[in-house]
């Protein structure tokens, strides 16, 4: 389960436009950051997305893409006219194509590899929907399907599109907007497919479409109002690392020194972790916020799971991504940043409020002193540097931290309770499946 949310220049502090995201995918699907330049192409030629071959376009745009490792397109993203889009998953009662189709991160990805402006990538994903359907297996290791929303923003806008088998409905977005696991859409429509137009404005598109019971224990409303609440509340004054801090968000009771991802195996919070199934079976396993001006596009990404014990690192399109890495894939890869994090992360939920507590003012301290540099980065040399020092420097915390971490016993005194034995079984289970070295890893399903 997702979130994605924008805020516009009434909203913000400088009149920037940011877009934050949470990719919530199943534990051990490992995130992939990819930067894929511009390119053309022949007539006649086609391009394999996940699932099915499709027309290529003539030109294709360079797009910054954060993705699962095994799916052509992306949760998230931005291209180099500073397009930038998040998806969600939305469950509605259209009944599912027998035929596979594109999936929603697929028109995802080619929305920003052809359009200039949030309004033509809408319309590249409405036109490329109604064309071919969305359809296929989304799930890693589960069987997942589902309709999509999306949040589509540029420097001067953004939009929310939400559809519902090969029908949608989009609205423009006048201050800041959030959309969550559910569709948010109720009569408030600005632009229709022809069957929903047909029916007038009087339509409740949430009342017609939506399935309840997915939509119901995504905890998708709850998550939404939550992320909504925190835009209005802070309209006027939002700031990138404000975008990360709602990213990280655990709910009205995640500020509490004794609150731990285990408390429940029900609902979802904004900062999702992942515990015993079947409803808590997924997790944030990579997080994005985007600054867009007419001038640059600052991209802030953590590669790794879990937002609040990762590291925000900007990145540019026209920088690349700092130092190569192993691709990551289905098993544990110390080749991987994104597997190489998860030593942390897990060691981090065996014991989370005092863990987590080690690494928090050191992740805030860096990510103040990045935020503070990016604003000064003022050519192509500096923000590749910067990325660079960036990408070096949450390595070598994280590595730190992990000692320190690994070394600090977990704390059972003043009455601190055990971890519940569920969500010990579920991460054993996780561990085992990505073949995690165990006798290191220091994970809540360890021994």
């Amino acid at each position: 389960m997702c979130d994605t949310f924008v805020a516009l220049a009434p909203a913000t502090a400088d009149g920037s436009v940011i877009l934050g995201k949470n990719s919530d995918r199943e534990p051990n699907e490992a995130h992939q950051i990819v930067l894929i330049p511009g390119n053309s192409h022949p007539r006649g030629a086609r391009v394999d997305c996940t699932y099915i071959e499709i027309a290529q376009a003539a030109r294709t745009r360079a797009v910054l893409l954060a993705k699962p490792y095994w799916i052509w397109g992306a949760e998230m993203g931005v291209n180099d006219a500073g397009v930038a889009i998040g998806n969600e998953a939305v469950f509605t009662k259209v009944p599912r194509e027998k035929r596979e189709g594109l999936l929603g991160m697929d028109l995802l990805r080619l929305a920003l590899e052809r359009a200039a402006t949030a309004a033509e990538a809408a319309s590249v994903i409405t036109e490329l929907l109604t064309r071919h359907g969305q359809h296929g297996q989304a799930g890693h290791t589960h069987n997942l399907l589902y309709d999509n929303s999306f949040i589509i923003a540029d420097p001067t806008g953004a939009l929310v599109l939400e559809t519902m088998g090969r029908d949608w409905v989009s609205r423009n977005i006048s201050v800041a907007d959030s959309i969550s696991n559910a569709i948010t859409t109720n009569d408030n429509w600005d632009r229709a497919s022809a069957g929903i137009d047909a029916a007038g404005p009087g339509l409740d598109v949430a009342d017609r479409f939506s399935d309840f019971v997915y939509t119901r224990f995504s905890a998708a409303k709850a998550r939404q109002c939550r992320t909504s609440a925190w835009l209005a509340a802070h309209r006027g004054r939002i700031e990138v690392r404000d975008a990360m801090a709602l990213l990280r968000d655990h709910g009205p009771n995640g500020t509490a020194t004794d609150w731990a991802p285990d408390l429940s195996m029900m609902g979802q919070t904004v900062c999702a972790h992942a515990g015993f199934g079947p409803i808590r079976v997924s997790q944030s396993t990579g997080s994005m916020v985007v600054k867009l001006t007419p001038e640059s596009s600052t991209v802030w990404l953590t590669g790794s799971s879990a937002p609040c014990t990762s590291i925000f690192k900007p990145v540019w399109l026209d920088t690349g991504i700092p130092t190569a890495e192993g691709a990551p894939g289905k098993y544990y890869n110390p080749a991987s940043r994104w597997w190489r994090h998860e030593l942390l992360h897990r060691a981090i939920l065996a014991d989370y409020p005092t863990r987590i507590s080690l690494l928090a003012d050191p992740r805030d301290a860096l990510e103040q002193r990045l935020v503070g540099w990016a604003e000064q980065a003022e050519d192509a040399a500096g923000r590749r540097q910067l990325s660079e020092r960036a990408f070096a420097e949450a390595d070598a915390l994280e590595a730190s931290m992990l000692a320190k971490v690994n070394s600090t016993a977990v704390d059972r005194s003043r009455g601190r309770r055990a971890l519940s034995a569920p969500f010990r079984r579920a991460w054993r289970g996780f561990d085992e499946a990505a073949r995690m070295p165990s006798a290191s890893t220091g994970s809540p399903g360890g021994p």
